[in-house]
């Protein structure tokens, strides 16, 4: 009797690959915080914001207990509140308008470029009008540096200074990655990112950081991630929050940032492979000429027509996972409905959200693996 043999799965995103190659650097790296047993704010971290710092550019970096924490913090460190709106682009991860939302203040979503998936600047400026005709006090833009590009940040750059608005770099999906031949958390405004264990550059856990150049800021954040405590912790200065990062995780990130150039360079060389062997079934992802990319997810546009569910299905039952991001832009999810988008509407966004789906993307997807992607995705579109 035959039998048909389901064929293995392929990883998403190889955690486990990576695990493999660190060793035990990892286990030797936790082991020496479970010696000094100092889990809060041990030497690992001040460690881990100085290469970070060497990394990226930036003079100075804030670590935190997550990429939301770290938008958080800046905005409540920014004096953010009622009345006040932040730009944002609506086809992202919620914490971007969540974290704006906590503040009391109002997002603004605005639409984002079909091609690149970041924050459209004509969107923004029409959503600077839309905030003042509500009455509202335009204060902040938060770009996304969305699947591993960077936005426009040159451009974002120029309304924002036109209208007195402060930059938040959201690259939690980004860090790494260059613009116009700089690392983001280097460009000169603020930076937050997030080292959830699925991120390009991610830990053993929850984490993020803040990247500045301005030293009284980061004085001020470091306020803020401890209860906004001034002199010693029972001399609070501010509001704040508990927003530390784990000293374990920091020893991690040590360790696995001394491989992040190579890793990053090996995800580019995946990107280019599926270029090849999908750019004439799929709209693959568009990288402008002065990014480089870290790759987050791949996301491609399926054909106009195609049923997404199905496709997914289809892939599926080859051992290939697939992951849809985002089905719903924000402003069509019930928790911001409510909440006002730029004039003109966000057409693009809502297109993005019906068609995009992502493929597994990360630093060890060998070759064979990869071209065995490539033929299941062209083999369930001529079907």
């Amino acid at each position: 009797m035959n039998q048909h043999l389901r064929p293995d799965p392929v990883p998403f995103i190889d955690i486990a690959a990576q695990r493999r190659r660190l060793g035990h650097a990892v286990d030797e790296a936790v082991s020496r915080v479970l010696a000094h047993c100092q889990f809060i704010n041990g030497p690992e971290v001040s460690q881990l914001e100085a290469a970070l710092a060497g990394f990226s550019g930036a003079k100075h970096v804030v670590s935190c207990a997550s990429g939301t924490d770290a938008l958080l913090m800046v905005l409540m460190a920014k004096g953010v509140g009622r009345g006040d709106a932040v730009l944002c682009p609506s086809f992202t991860f919620c914490a971007t308008g969540e974290a704006v939302a906590l503040t009391g203040a109002v997002p603004v979503f605005v639409d984002v470029d079909e091609a690149t998936f970041n924050m459209d600047v004509a969107s923004l400026k029409r959503g600077v009008a839309t905030a003042k005709r509500l009455g509202l006090k335009p204060k902040g833009v938060i770009p996304v540096d969305l699947f591993g590009q960077s936005a426009d940040h040159d451009a974002i750059g120029e309304v924002a200074a036109a209208e007195g608005l402060f930059v938040l770099d959201d690259a939690a999906q980004a860090f790494g990655a260059s613009y116009k031949g700089r690392r983001l958390g280097g460009l000169g405004h603020i930076t937050a990112t997030s080292f959830f264990p699925a991120k390009p550059l991610g830990c053993f856990g929850d984490g993020g950081a803040i990247f500045t150049d301005d030293a009284e800021f980061a004085e001020t954040l470091r306020s803020v991630r401890v209860h906004g405590q001034g002199s010693d912790k029972y001399d609070n200065v501010r509001l704040g929050m508990t927003g530390r990062l784990d000293t374990i995780q920091a020893a991690v990130l040590i360790e696995k940032l001394k491989i992040f150039e190579d890793e990053i360079a090996a995800r580019n060389r995946v990107a280019e492979r599926y270029a090849r062997g999908l750019g004439n079934v799929v709209t693959v992802p568009h990288l402008e000429s002065w990014a480089m990319s870290v790759w987050a997810q791949y996301t491609i546009r399926l054909p106009e027509g195609t049923d997404r569910n199905e496709f997914a299905l289809a892939l599926k039952a080859q051992g290939i996972p697939t992951a849809v991001y985002y089905p719903k832009s924000m402003h069509q999810q019930a928790a911001y409905r409510d909440f006002p988008v730029a004039d003109g509407g966000l057409p693009a966004s809502e297109r993005l959200s019906f068609d995009v789906i992502s493929l597994p993307m990360h630093a060890y997807l060998d070759e064979p693996t990869q071209e065995r992607i490539i033929k299941a995705v062209r083999g369930t579109l001529s079907t």
